[in-house]
Parts: C-alpha cells; sequence; structure tokens
C-alpha cells in the first residue's frame, strides 16, 4: 500500500506540473509576461495600474509587453511557432482556432475546473473542441463613425440610414470635397477589415456567411448585394485610394486626421481618437441598412481576449491573474476604461464618467444583436484573406462576376471546414 500510494503521489504531481499547476516558486519570485495590444488603447498607465492592484493583492509581479495590434499579432503567431510565447496573451477570437491546434494556447477548462471558477459569470468562453481557450475581457461594438465636419463640406444634410442614401453621400463627398468617402483596409497581411468594414455590412441588413456552422457564400442573395455595393464604391471612386495596401490603423490615422468621412471601427479608439485629434467632430450612427430591409440590425463585435501560453511554466499563477481581471470590480473598471462592455455578467460599470459617444454606441448596441461568424471559426484569418484576395480579383477586374468571386470563395472556404 505505501509503495502504491507514493507510486500514486508521483504521478499526481507529474500530472500538475504538466497542467502548470504545481509550482514551487514563492508568488512573489513569479514574473508572468503579459503581451497585449491593450496598454497601447487604454489611458497612459491604466493598465500598468490594473497588474499593479494584482501584484499587491498576489504578489506575482506582471510585466506588460504592449504593442499596436498588428505587431502583438505577429508577436505571438511567432510565439506560437517557436514555443517562446508569453505566459499570459491578449487573443483576438479569430486566433483562437489556429493558436488551439497548434496547442500553443493552454486548455483553461482544465485550469477553471481545477480552481473552482465558477464560469456562469463569463458573457462567453471562445472554444475548439468543446473547451474553453480564450475567455473575452471586454467586448466592443463596431458602429459607424461619421466626420460631421465633412459631411457638412460635402452638402450632405443628414447621416444616412438606407445604402442608397449612403452612395449619394459618397457622391456629393466625391465632388465637393477632397476627402474620401469610405474605406476597406485590404491588406492581406492583415485581412480583418473582411470582418469589420465588410461583413458589417452584411449582418447590418440580416445577413449571414453561414449556415448550419458552414459556409453558405453561394447563391446568397443580401452577401451578392453587398459585395456588388462595395464594387461600386470601388468604381465610383468613393473608398480611400490604396485601401489594397491598407491596413486597419492606417484606415484610422485617415480618420484622425480629417480625410475620410465614414469608417467602421471598434468603440476602443474612441479616447485615442479624442485624444490625438481634439479638434475633430464626429459622431456614431448606426450602419445603413439596404433599401428593403427593415428587421432588427446585427452588430460586429470584437472583444480583448486572453489566454494563458501553453509553455507558461506558472499556469496556477496566470489563471489567478485572468480570474482578477474577470473579477466584477476589476473588469467594471477595465471596461469603463477601455470605453467597451464587460465581459463578467455580474460587473456593472458606472458610464457616467465616460465620453458621451460612449452612450451612443451603447444605445446603438442595444437596439439590435451582437454578432462576428469569424470568432472561434476554423482558421479564421484564413478564411478573411481568402475572401480578401477574391474581393481585390474583383475590384480589378480580373474575376467576371459576383458569382464567380464568391464560389471561389466557397470552395475555399469549405476546406476549413473538412
Amino acid at each position: 500500500m505505501k509503495a502504491f500510494a507514493k507510486k500514486a503521489l508521483v504521478c499526481a504531481a507529474a500530472i500538475a506540473m504538466t497542467m502548470g499547476m504545481a509550482t514551487s516558486a514563492k508568488a512573489e519570485d513569479v514574473t508572468l509576461e503579459f503581451q497585449q495590444w491593450w496598454g497601447v488603447e487604454l489611458p497612459d498607465g491604466a493598465l500598468q495600474e490594473i497588474c499593479d492592484g494584482f501584484t499587491a493583492e498576489s504578489g506575482v509581479k506582471i510585466e506588460l509587453l504592449s504593442n499596436p495590434y498588428a505587431d502583438t499579432k505577429t508577436q505571438v503567431a511567432a510565439g506560437a511557432a517557436t514555443g517562446t510565447m508569453a505566459d499570459v496573451v491578449g487573443l483576438d477570437g479569430s486566433w483562437v482556432y489556429d493558436f488551439a491546434k497548434q496547442e500553443a494556447i493552454a486548455n483553461l477548462s482544465e485550469l477553471m475546473t481545477a480552481d473552482g471558477y465558477d464560469t456562469a459569470q463569463l458573457s462567453d468562453q471562445i472554444q475548439y473542441q468543446g473547451n474553453t481557450y480564450m475567455i473575452p475581457v471586454v467586448n466592443f461594438a463596431y458602429p459607424l463613425y461619421v466626420n460631421m465636419d465633412i459631411l457638412e463640406e460635402a452638402g450632405v444634410e443628414a447621416i444616412p440610414t438606407t445604402w442608397t442614401e449612403f452612395l449619394d453621400a459618397c457622391a456629393k463627398i466625391k465632388e465637393n470635397t477632397d476627402k474620401a468617402a469610405y474605406c476597406i483596409p485590404l491588406s492581406t497581411e492583415a485581412p480583418n477589415g473582411i470582418q469589420n468594414q465588410f461583413s458589417t455590412w452584411l449582418w447590418a441588413s440580416g445577413g449571414t456567411l453561414m449556415k448550419d456552422g458552414k459556409p453558405a457564400l453561394t447563391d446568397n442573395e443580401m452577401l451578392t448585394k453587398v459585395v456588388d455595393f462595395f464594387k461600386t464604391m470601388k468604381d465610383n471612386g468613393y473608398l480611400t485610394d490604396g485601401v489594397e495596401a491598407m491596413k486597419e490603423q492606417d484606415m484610422v490615422n485617415e480618420f484622425e486626421n480629417g480625410r475620410l468621412a465614414f469608417m467602421v471601427d471598434g468603440i476602443s479608439h474612441l479616447t485615442t481618437i479624442k485624444t490625438e485629434s481634439p479638434d475633430l467632430h464626429f459622431t456614431y450612427a448606426p450602419m445603413p441598412k439596404e433599401d428593403s430591409y427593415e428587421g432588427q440590425s446585427g452588430m460586429d463585435v470584437a472583444n480583448w481576449g486572453i489566454g494563458i501560453a501553453e509553455n507558461c511554466e506558472h499556469k496556477a499563477e496566470a489563471m489567478k491573474f485572468i480570474e482578477y481581471l474577470m473579477s466584477p470590480e476589476v473588469n467594471a473598471k477595465l471596461s469603463q476604461l477601455a470605453n467597451a462592455f464587460p465581459g463578467n455578467n455580474t460587473a456593472a460599470p458606472d458610464y457616467s464618467a465616460n465620453d458621451e459617444l460612449f452612450l451612443t454606441a451603447f444605445e446603438i448596441f442595444q437596439n439590435g444583436y451582437a454578432i462576428n461568424e469569424f470568432t472561434g471559426a476554423p482558421t479564421a484569418e484564413d478564411l478573411m484573406r481568402s475572401m480578401n484576395e477574391q474581393l481585390i480579383l474583383y475590384f480589378d477586374g480580373d474575376t467576371a462576376s459576383v458569382a464567380d468571386m464568391l464560389t471561389a470563395t466557397q470552395t475555399a472556404w469549405e476546406a476549413a471546414y473538412e
């Protein structure tokens, strides 16, 4: 019995260490690297202050690795490939399938179960093969940003609510100003323009990219209309010049500098834009709908997700850090600072001190429903990239019709779902 008990104890310890739940280090000797883009988009020092609160409470130190979104994605992907990922990583939902399949990020379901964590308080969990690999910390809506000065200069009297009104406004902007009307960043290096600046038009008019969990791009009437809508904007010169090489940050820069009338972007950039361009006169508006659509609008959402690297040597401490960020008080504070909606269902942010435009976005959000069909999809970035590439071919006339463009995209997407 003693030999058996000793063997069982050794096996249990090995399992615990494999899961990263056991560590001989004292809390004050543990430092966790936290790689994310959040610190760049929050007020200066805000994320460090939150992390310092965790250190004061637990003794575990947090080393922030903060870079813009695109750079963070590149660095996290490199870490995933080499097994050198930071201990805790900020995640976009579109990355989860790839990293989980690579076994680069840890199974949070196991860690939460081991910790006795109540998952009912979470607004969502992003899963792969039935297990959670990412927890959305805060959620962002993607409203339409509108430069009111450009509309006034162009002679546009009201913010468009339909596609026809939007195209009419674009025509006036082109005719009466030297500004661009709209931007869809189409760099294949960062193809999330397909998610945030293209598909959002589809979802706003009740459309969908999927049916029964599988791609449904062909014989899709609303999607066909959206592609034609964008081809009209491209052909008429309503889009920013050089969209094929642009990333989302390039679009934001154009808007900040007063060169773009409309853009679809996350409310996370509200504070940054207000700080860097205090004289910019802009507002939020619902996405214009296809003229015949009268139903409720889907609103594109993204989130700041969080996960733990499989190569993390202190998974127990890393899980405690995530639980700290998801605690009602801290999550409410982070939501307020980020101009976002909380990831903890019980958090009660006080938005009274937030910018008035945030309340406008919140009202738009409440009047619709949240949707993003790329979140947690298999090889989500590749799905975006293949549609991105096909859209460019159609824009350039290398693909003859919308039907051909969507058929080619459907073929590429189906391979990911086999």
